[in-house]
């Protein structure tokens, strides 16, 4: 099943039994429960259900509003706003949109929500819509996959309104706009000098082909082997059809190398792809941190996994904040100078990469 009709199938299952539980259900639709717990995890992050633990069950009733308190208008709220152009699917949105929605709180700004497609033609159309229906500014988290790039640069350059990227980056051709971002180059060094610090000569970098962020990470990657002097680490490309079906073969030539003790150490972008190797590893008598260190890039399930794993965490929550922060400031104060804030995550340790194993030994 693709996502979006597993998602489908989730609320009309939630819908029509009030409640489910994620094994129940995983076993009904044939897909594996790691799945049906991000599908979850994601409609919920929607709004569409509510998480327990185990699964999951319809939305509260909304109070009748004689109960509920009346809230004193704001006047930034009838000032101002804000469009939010957001790529279909994927858990990484969830949380930033998240931090935009508390900001909005916070600020006292409306936000409109609009999902493009994965066409510049696409984004353009929703972007005509917002500001059709009078928006003041933009939050653009684009698809990851809009070609050609400079025609998309070009568009961005005509914007009417003031706009903001978020989670990604332009060049110069895309004229007066601002950028929020995770610094995921960071991220990526941050995981290899924590593994070098547990003793690791040489660490190899397992990531997405599709990911907007790969590029970024391969960059913080190799920066950081050369300045603490590592051994140069293999970099191994996960090519994924949405289809968990096809992870053993995917992972083959990564799970050969832990067997000759060729890698030993490990980052791997996503917690899924993460997670899934540990059970390849498991299956094929290896162990995690003993035959691999392992580090993921997201820490949106890591905790999650048989073998706790130690993750870089992005600041999602944060950019959005920040995103909307600046989309405020620019209504506010036009003449501002143009900002481009990058956000660095942290690395939050657990049981994947050893250090608990080497602190007691």
């Amino acid at each position: 099943m693709l996502a979006d009709e597993r998602r489908e199938a989730i609320l009309r299952a939630v819908e029509r039994q009030g409640s489910i539980t994620v094994k129940a259900l995983a076993q009904e639709m044939g897909v594996s429960a790691v799945t049906l717990r991000q599908d979850v995890r994601e409609l919920a992050g929607q709004g569409l259900l509510t998480r327990v633990h185990g699964g999951a069950r319809a939305l509260a009733p909304a109070p009748a509003a004689a109960e509920a308190p009346a809230a004193a208008p704001s006047p930034a709220a009838e000032k101002y706003a804000v469009g939010l152009v957001v790529p279909p699917g994927g858990y990484y949105y969830a949380e930033v949109i998240r931090g935009v929605q508390e900001a909005a709180r916070t600020l006292g700004v409306r936000v409109v929500l609009a999902v493009s497609g994965e066409s510049l033609a696409d984004n353009k159309a929703q972007v005509r819509q917002l500001m059709a229906d009078g928006i003041s500014s933009l939050l653009l988290m684009l698809h990851p996959g809009l070609h050609p790039l400079d025609e998309t640069e070009e568009w961005l350059s005509t914007l009417e309104v003031p706009a903001v990227l978020v989670e990604r980056r332009a060049g110069i051709q895309a004229g007066r706009l601002e950028q929020v971002a995770s610094d995921h180059a960071y991220g990526a060094a941050l995981a290899v000098r924590h593994l070098a610090s547990l003793g690791h000569d040489r660490v190899a970098l397992v990531a997405r082909v599709e990911s907007p962020n790969t590029a970024l990470l391969s960059v913080g990657y190799a920066e950081a082997v050369r300045a603490i002097g590592l051994r140069p680490g293999p970099e191994y490309r996960i090519v994924t059809n949405g289809d968990a079906a096809a992870a053993d073969a995917r992972f083959d030539e990564i799970v050969r190398a832990v067997q000759s003790g060729e890698v030993r150490a490990a980052l791997v972008h996503n917690d899924i792809d993460a997670i899934a190797l540990v059970g390849i590893l498991r299956a094929r008598g290896l162990r995690v941190p003993e035959d691999l260190a392992l580090v993921t890039y997201d820490d949106e399930v890591a905790e999650m996994s048989e073998v706790p794993l130690t993750a870089v965490a992005p600041p999602k929550q944060a950019v959005g904040a920040w995103a909307l922060d600046l989309a405020v400031r620019r209504l506010s104060d036009p003449g501002k100078p143009l900002a481009e804030i990058l956000l660095r995550p942290e690395l939050r340790v657990r049981a994947s990469c050893g250090a608990a194993r080497r602190t007691n030994t």
